[in-house]
């Protein structure tokens, strides 16, 4: 069996998250199995194990809706890509494609490093269904991240196509060593400064945390950063404007708690992330925090600054508990069992196919 996995939404800066996903998927599956990669920039294959792999048009490139004719050289037996846009128009295999979350259907604002025409096509795509039910219905299969993500699939018949969760996760957290308190007041937030991550929340609750700090992982511009910091006890925000993995985890072995205040999320990377290294999570009361973080996060109402405070509050509490717990939740999300759900997939779609060939 031919295994094809698009690799062209790979950073080859520092990752988002649909790269991280990408790689930390395609590394395992190439463990158990013989894969080829899409690939549209040479770079990309620093962040890739050292399979084959083909040079094809880039994913934003006014090819991307006939792609499937460069990838059709190949003959592969199926193809997987972690995105739901590959084009697929003349493609002659099997293909499975991925949709992470709906989250853009409600908060429409596209990301800022997008281009002006960009930035416009991406609103008009969100404005209806239809778009992703032509997409995903060209498919013979498609990935979700968590169930969370399916069942909202579901509720809005995005697809007549089969729905596989295979979960996204955190790279390995290494050796952890044994937690039984917070090295300090320190809350963590690792994000993107969209209004639907609702960080003012975060902000407006440290002047009910008196001598707590929170660390701004993330790379937030020079005006967001003002208008947080008028918001926030002085010395109370510790922006860091893009940290490197060293520091992210230093930073979360000290900390009290990882947090987010989201309104939408797909999955929820820094939970995982936090939890893996003792850290328990405090967030917002949506269903995909509580399929992740279990009985080990604290949960508070997103609309409410007190409520988030509260909730710190009680987590000091329970700390030690919360924190051993946090372990083991995460422990439930790893590559290798999310590449051994998408090989059973791509086996079963690739049957099928030659069926149908037959």
């Amino acid at each position: 069996m031919r295994i094809v996995v698009d690799c062209r939404y790979v950073r080859t800066g520092r990752h988002d998250g649909i790269s991280r996903y990408t790689t930390g998927v395609v590394t395992a599956l190439a463990a158990r199995h013989d894969v080829t990669v899409l690939v549209s920039d040479l770079r990309q294959l620093d962040k890739l194990p050292a399979v084959p792999h083909l040079l094809v048009s880039g994913p934003t490139s006014p090819r991307e809706p006939f792609v499937a004719r460069q990838v059709n050289a190949l003959r592969p037996d199926v193809v997987w890509s972690p995105m739901q846009t590959m084009g697929s128009w003349g493609r002659r295999y099997p293909l499975v494609l991925t949709l992470h979350d709906l989250i853009y259907y409600e908060n429409r604002t596209p990301p800022r490093e997008f281009a002006a025409p960009l930035r416009l096509l991406w609103r008009l795509y969100h404005l209806a269904w239809w778009p992703v039910r032509l997409l995903l219905d060209r498919a013979d299969a498609v990935v979700t991240v968590s169930g969370t993500t399916r069942d909202r699939i579901a509720r809005h018949r995005l697809t007549r196509r089969p729905v596989t969760v295979v979960p996204n996760a955190a790279d390995p957290a290494g050796e952890v060593p044994d937690r039984t308190a917070p090295e300090r007041r320190d809350l963590v937030y690792m994000g993107s400064f969209m209004p639907y991550k609702n960080v003012d929340c975060l902000v407006r609750a440290l002047p009910l945390l008196d001598g707590a700090r929170l660390h701004l992982m993330s790379r937030v511009d020079d005006r967001e950063r003002r208008r947080l910091e008028a918001l926030a006890p002085a010395g109370a925000l510790v922006v860091h404007d893009g940290a490197s993995d060293e520091e992210y985890r230093e930073v979360l072995l000290g900390a009290t708690a990882v947090v987010t205040a989201s309104r939408a999320e797909g999955f929820g990377i820094p939970l995982v992330e936090g939890m893996a290294l003792g850290t328990p999570a405090v967030v917002s009361d949506i269903p995909i925090f509580r399929e992740i973080g279990g009985e080990a996060a604290v949960f508070f109402d997103p609309s409410s600054p007190a409520s988030f405070a509260a909730a710190v509050r009680r987590l000091e509490g329970e700390w030690s508990d919360r924190s051993r717990a946090s372990v083991e939740r995460a422990a439930a999300y790893g590559w290798d069992a999310s590449a051994e759900v998408l090989l059973d997939l791509l086996r079963s779609v690739a049957r099928d196919g030659r069926r149908r060939g037959a």
